[in-house]
């Protein structure tokens, strides 16, 4: 798709749906007829710090929607924050969030370069790194962006009201993460910058900065949060309820399957082209019965892992999906877990944790009680059962997950 191939206002809705703020749609519109008109593409500007290896389902809400621009022929620059993480973010922290050191970051920025092709197209992405131009700054050229803002207009953003008036400390270093952000835009001369709701000011400040450059401000735009697969929280690493991008295709398929079928549709809206009246209509035939929930989840899987991977890996999970939760087959690759047996018997509670299928042999005595453990496809609900060398291999499914668990040498030379 080209912009000169759509109407201005046609443009203008197709980039605006799914956004909560548009800072300013009159502005925006503006901007895509001057880039019509003298052929240039906008710069459109989306930064992630390298705080953690992974991007999740959460980061690509709104790497997403700088695809919508590069699909109407403009240039997305994905910034790396490799200078901004060594900060650190305050956006929802009620306490400084503590920096990362220089390694930790070049880790994880190496693995952000390869993760966000996935969705974006390379030769439409610019990818940078912040340190580039902010660590040539120096002092004395921070100093002097430190000038353009003051700590009234600081203390505008909610955490740092909150935490001023509660008396709860704010290091002067965090006043710097949103004038590093801003200057970014200056560097780079973004037209437009994405980020989620909790950005909003950060990217504000943005505008601020620019004029004092000599900048046409940039337009802001923000995307919604995107809950986790506990349907309650923000999608968090620090939380364990995320998708990340480089999931394999089966991984990710089982996690979306896993999700309930109300927060289905807030995934639908987010992680999708279906669009807001596609998803009305979806609605519509499963409350008439005319649409099974089950298929149109796996409908959502399959375009979700599709775009992470490609079609035939998404394909190929949801069959695998089916065989092993539909019809109660093995999978293809089934993983063996041995299991140690250092005394005559084993709670099963202890193997699943060990096995990684839990996160405790509480929580997977929580998940026995629960119904959702199954021993060679009978279900087990005593959180006492414990299992003896003599009783395996065995076929253990616990939730969406399958392995099969074989007896050490050491634990069967033990038993007998």
């Amino acid at each position: 798709m080209n912009s000169r191939e759509l109407p201005l206002d046609q443009q203008l809705d197709f980039l605006t749906d799914g956004c909560v703020d548009v800072v300013r749609r009159e502005e925006l519109r503006a901007r895509l007829e001057r880039s019509r008109n003298e052929q240039r593409p906008l710069i459109v500007k989306v930064g992630f710090d390298p705080t953690a290896p992974d991007l999740h389902l959460g980061h690509t809400v709104v790497i997403r929607k700088m695809k919508h621009f590069q699909d109407l022929g403009h240039t997305a620059v994905f910034v790396v924050g490799d200078f901004t993480a060594m900060i650190g973010d305050p956006t929802g922290r009620s306490k400084t969030r503590p920096p990362l050191t220089h390694a930790e970051v070049a880790h994880n920025a190496e693995t952000y370069k390869s993760q966000v092709f996935k969705l974006l197209d390379p030769d439409k992405t610019v990818v940078e790194f912040n340190s580039r131009w902010l660590s040539a700054l120096g002092a004395d050229g921070f100093i002097r962006l430190a000038a353009r803002y003051n700590v009234a207009q600081m203390l505008e953003r909610r955490e740092f009201r909150q935490r001023f008036e509660s008396r709860q400390p704010i290091a002067i270093h965090e006043f710097l993460y949103p004038l590093a952000q801003a200057y970014d835009s200056v560097e780079l001369k973004a037209d437009v910058e994405l980020g989620g709701t909790d950005q909003l000011f950060n990217l504000n400040v943005g505008r601020d900065i620019m004029s004092g450059y000599g900048l046409e401000p940039q337009i802001v735009m923000t995307t919604p949060l995107l809950e986790g697969l506990d349907g309650a929280e923000k999608m968090s690493k620090s939380l364990g309820n995320y998708i990340a991008v480089r999931d394999a295709p089966e991984e990710m398929f089982g996690k979306l399957m896993s999700i309930s079928d109300e927060l289905m549709w807030r995934y639908y809206t987010v992680l999708t082209d279906v669009g807001t009246a596609g998803v009305s209509e979806l609605r519509s035939g499963v409350a008439s019965g005319a649409l099974h929930p089950k298929q149109v989840k796996m409908e959502l899987a399959r375009r979700v892992v599709a775009e992470c991977h490609d079609r035939l890996a998404a394909d190929r999970a949801a069959a695998e999906f089916d065989r092993v939760h539909g019809r109660r087959e093995l999978p293809e690759a089934l993983r063996d877990v041995v299991v140690p047996f250092p005394e005559v018997s084993k709670p099963l509670a202890r193997v699943i944790a060990e096995a990684g299928l839990a996160s405790s042999s509480t929580e997977a005595a929580r998940k026995i009680e629960q119904g959702g453990v199954r021993l060679d496809d009978v279900r087990c609900v005593d959180p006492r059962r414990r299992l003896t060398p003599a009783e395996l291999p065995m076929i253990l499914r616990v939730g969406r997950h399958v392995v099969r668990l074989v007896a050490s040498s050491a634990g069967a030379s033990a038993a007998s």
